[in-house]
């Protein structure tokens, strides 16, 4: 397999004074956001050399980022209980509202846009409408902090991750908890849907990552790679791999049709706290309490995939895997280490400063540039990682171009009609609303009639 397919190094941002909690792109892939423990937003653009924009305003630490579907906001989760919506221009424009009584844990939007989800350390998940951040309604049967939640890709459910030891499924339209998993280990941190909304991923402080079907509410991977807490996951947007990082430094990637670990990264120099796949799936990111902001070129998504598992076979048949003992230290079939990010990286961005100037720069070493992480192939872990992992593939991708082209065109006929289906449904609520008006009224009357009588 040619290094082209491997994930390389693209760029290096530094300028938070602290760990880096959150990660977003934006959808057009101009920019990245990220929060910090610095308490500031930043926003990076991927052009070379333009300058990144630090947003000031938040009085703790910002826990979580999201870009809006439009790519025309930019939502911010704080320790300081606060949301705050930017505009992620040079003018720093944003609007905060008290969403919780305690610290908002993390932010979401919905696919359309219209909405967006908080949950915080007041064991609570709340929605609102984007447009003058309207409190719509709150979800409230965790018992404890709720770390992570998530809308669904068709906006429907809702998935959240709390303290107490479960991950609860919520229909939003009845707001109604329709079912809960219940994780005996450790805490969950992140929880991530499947693009086709039928699966969902979960990260746990024991270091497992876990895939749970949703169609029959089955666990069906379940990987133990990691060495160190799992503190976030994502899923590629061709619903083939997932993005996982961790406290032992890494980030992990997953070949979920083959059910086993893809690729282990290692840039960051302390725990990595978040990672996140682009929208188009062309690039990943990563934040870690090193204070750096890494972000990498996917590659291996861009080739046929059954090339690759061919390239992984002829590979792995050779090298006696079965047979490597991992507390050795070495690592067969180690990629090329001597590749480093294009040198418009290696120089931080000039930074414009948005708001008030609350730090002053810490006098501490900056560090170097990172050297490109070392980096394993799914058929070169090692035998302590297949041992852990068990896996149920989801299934092989063959299928004929003219079969796809029909499924996609079958889709999106059953968009429309899902959507056409919505707005009917809106329509008859009108209906029933109005119904309802004029039988009050009708009532109203007839009570006001019988009395002169």
């Amino acid at each position: 397999m040619s290094n082209l397919e491997d994930p390389t190094l693209e760029r290096h941002f530094k300028g938070h004074r602290d760990a880096v909690t959150s990660v977003s792109f934006s959808p057009n892939m101009k920019q990245l956001a990220t929060g910090s423990m610095d308490s500031c937003l930043m926003v990076w653009h991927f052009k070379p050399q333009a300058r990144a924009y630090r947003f000031v305003g938040h009085k703790d630490a910002i826990l979580s980022v999201a870009f809006s579907p439009s790519g025309s906001l930019v939502a911010s989760a704080s320790r300081d209980k606060t949301v705050r919506l930017w505009i992620p221009s040079v003018k720093g424009e944003s609007t905060v509202f008290k969403a919780h009584t305690a610290a908002v844990r993390c932010v979401d939007f919905a696919s359309d846009g219209q909405s967006l989800l908080t949950a915080s350390d007041d064991k609570t998940i709340k929605v609102w409408t984007v447009h003058r951040q309207k409190f719509q309604f709150s979800l409230s049967a965790h018992s404890n902090w709720v770390r992570s939640a998530k809308f669904s890709p068709d906006g429907r459910l809702i998935l959240s991750a709390s303290d107490d030891k479960t991950i609860r499924l919520w229909d939003r339209t009845t707001r109604e908890s329709i079912h809960t998993f219940h994780e005996y280990g450790g805490f969950v941190n992140s929880v991530a849907f499947h693009p086709d909304g039928n699966c969902f991923a979960a990260g746990t402080t024991d270091n497992i990552v876990k895939v749970w079907d949703l169609r029959v509410n089955k666990l069906i991977q379940h990987y133990q790679s990691h060495t160190g807490a799992v503190n976030s996951v994502s899923f590629h947007p061709s619903g083939n791999y997932l993005l996982s990082a961790s406290s032992d430094n890494s980030l992990k990637i997953f070949d979920l049709i083959e059910g086993r670990p893809f690729y282990t990264l290692h840039g960051h120099k302390a725990p990595v706290l978040d990672a996140a796949f682009s929208p188009s799936g062309e690039f990943f990111a990563s934040g870690g309490a090193d204070e750096q902001v890494l972000v990498w070129k996917t590659n291996f998504d861009t080739i046929n995939y059954q090339e690759v598992l061919k390239g992984q076979r002829k590979r792995s048949a050779p090298a006696q895997h079965h047979g490597h003992d991992p507390s050795s230290g070495e690592a067969p079939h180690e990629l090329d280490m001597d590749r480093a990010p294009k040198d418009h990286t290696l120089i931080p961005p000039p930074v414009v400063n948005i708001g008030p100037q609350p730090f002053h720069r810490r006098h501490s070493e900056e560090h170097g540039s990172p050297s490109l992480p070392e980096q394993r192939h799914s058929g070169e872990v090692s035998p302590s990682d297949q041992e852990k992992s068990s896996t149920v593939p989801l299934g092989e991708m063959t299928m004929s171009p003219q079969l796809a082209n029909t499924l996609e065109h079958i889709v999106s006929q059953l968009d429309i009609l899902t959507e056409t289906v919505s707005i009917l449904e809106q329509r008859l609520t009108m209906a029933e609303n109005k119904l309802r008006e004029c039988l009050d009224n009708q009532q109203k009357i007839t009570l006001q009639i019988q009395p002169s009588e």
